[in-house]
């Protein structure tokens, strides 16, 4: 959410609006923002009067705005925070009564409203006044393409060193669960020694990401047809199916080749303008220029198709009792073969 860093900034200056509306499909962004309005703005003496929390399941927008339209005791402003909003059945009188208090809000209250993993009907009237009023705010998933610059952001802001493809390495096995990701960059932070570099040891050691056996080797050895490499990988792969489940191999490549294709289309453009266009990282980029020389765009567009037939595979559709390591170095074989593999269409 590209507004988080002011407002965890205008709560520690205290220069906030009157209400705070989140809502959208991720989580983490929400989180981060009412931990700082929980935590940074009241004192602690203040807080024990003038702070509340209150959850969607036991509550009522009537009985949210009821206490918002009271007056702080013992000081100048009082906290009302809403968690679990998506959980409330928002009645046509609570959103006409929600629009008529954004429009007027209680100067000495501060609202803050989480509506998490959906968002609002932006066509209703009260989200209509909120979002002109400036106090609504979505958070939307990032795209697979951004989580990897996304935790070199959080590497840096955490002061932590780390080798280059790290972050595409965690991106890669994390997934999109910026929750998830942040924890394991905290507990990194912990164990950590000043100036100590974050390599593919520490990854293994900490997380459980080996550093010879994981999607982003995998890649790299299928994108350069090393056969012995990519079985040696897939076999590890193929015997942890928990910690790399077949699914996420397999959008992996789907992705890759994808870029592939693209790639093959955008040929003679400069390699730096193809990496930009394509949304690509350094190593992604590497990864795609050696597989352009070694599948042609024939050979690439049949690999998209070998990968539906082995996502139907996967659903039982042609194979009998196949366990996800032998659908796994089915699919590898068949890649680094596919210009001898025909397509059953």
């Amino acid at each position: 959410m590209k507004e988080l860093d002011l407002i965890l900034k205008n709560i520690k200056n205290k220069e906030l609006l009157p209400i705070y509306f989140f809502h959208g499909e991720e989580p983490y962004f929400m989180d981060v923002a009412l931990k700082s309005f929980e935590n940074d703005y009241l004192s602690e003496d203040e807080k024990a009067f003038n702070q509340t929390m209150v959850y969607g399941k036991d509550t009522t927008y009537s009985e949210v705005l009821s206490l918002a339209r009271q007056f702080p005791m013992m000081g100048d402003m009082q906290v009302i925070i809403l968690k679990e909003a998506q959980e409330i059945k928002l009645t046509e009188k609570e959103a006409e009564a929600l629009k008529v208090y954004a429009e007027n809000p209680v100067e000495s209250t501060l609202l803050v409203i989480a509506h998490k993993y959906k968002k609002i009907d932006s066509r209703k009237s009260f989200a209509k006044t909120l979002f002109k009023n400036k106090m609504l705010f979505l958070t939307e998933k990032i795209k697979e393409n951004a989580i990897a610059p996304w935790i070199d952001k959080e590497l840096k802001r955490l002061g932590l060193q780390s080798k280059p493809h790290i972050s595409t390495l965690l991106s890669q096995y994390l997934g999109s669960d910026l929750s998830r990701i942040s924890n394991e960059l905290q507990k990194l932070k912990i164990i950590l020694k000043d100036g100590e570099l974050l390599d593919e040891k520490m990854i293994e050691m900490h997380i459980g990401i080996s550093k010879d056996f994981n999607i982003f080797e995998l890649t790299k050895a299928v994108a350069r047809k090393d056969a012995e490499n990519a079985f040696r990988v897939a076999y590890y792969l193929g015997k942890n199916p928990k910690q790399n489940p077949f699914e996420m191999i397999m959008g992996n490549f789907y992705s890759f080749f994808s870029n592939l294709i693209m790639y093959h289309t955008m040929a003679g453009k400069n390699p730096q303008l193809i990496q930009q266009e394509l949304g690509l990282n350094y190593y992604q980029n590497i990864d795609a220029a050696a597989a352009v020389r070694k599948y042609s765009l024939k050979h690439a567009t049949r690999i998209i198709s070998i990968l539906r037939e082995m996502d139907l595979k996967k659903k039982g559709l042609g194979a009998v009792n196949m366990s996800d390591g032998e659908l796994l170095k089915e699919m590898v074989y068949k890649i680094l073969h596919v210009d001898q593999y025909k397509v059953k269409l």
